[in-house]
């Protein structure tokens, strides 16, 4: 039997009532989060682990030198960001950059540098897990 009653349905969560944390400051740069790198001619993989990663770092470069963030699925890399100097004289260029990646299963975030004239240093840290569950910072626990 069919009633022609309205119940009100109220939503009690956290979020509803506006306390969970701002998406800003949950990938705040932490002490006990972040992952510092500096990159080398080979390479280095600053990560492998399937999420989401917040990268900010610095690159700077004499003339005819490069540096680059790139991602390889374990076959193929693939050159994501690329900062270069092709001025032709000799001076040095500097470059901040401040990213979100995401990382498949079996993918990495690889910084590289082409020369010792070149240099790449940063930081790292996961932000969400493979499905989009949010990483508090380290020390962090909303209320």
């Amino acid at each position: 039997m069919a009633q022609n009653v309205i119940v009100p349905v109220i939503d009690l969560t956290s979020a509803a009532e506006g306390s969970t944390t701002p998406q800003f400051l949950q990938t705040a740069i932490a002490f006990g989060s972040q992952t510092a790198f500096t990159a080398s001619i080979a390479g280095v993989t600053i990560g492998n682990t399937p999420g989401f990663y917040r990268a900010i770092g610095t690159m700077t470069v004499y003339s005819g030198a490069n540096a680059e963030l790139s991602m390889s699925d374990g076959l193929a890399s693939k050159i994501v960001y690329k900062f270069q100097n092709e001025s032709g004289v000799v001076s040095e260029l500097s470059n901040n950059y401040d990213f979100i990646f995401y990382l498949s299963a079996g993918e990495s975030l690889i910084a590289k540098i082409s020369a010792a004239t070149a240099r790449h240093f940063g930081s790292i840290r996961q932000v969400a897990d493979n499905n989009g569950n949010l990483v508090n910072p380290s020390g962090f626990s909303p209320q």
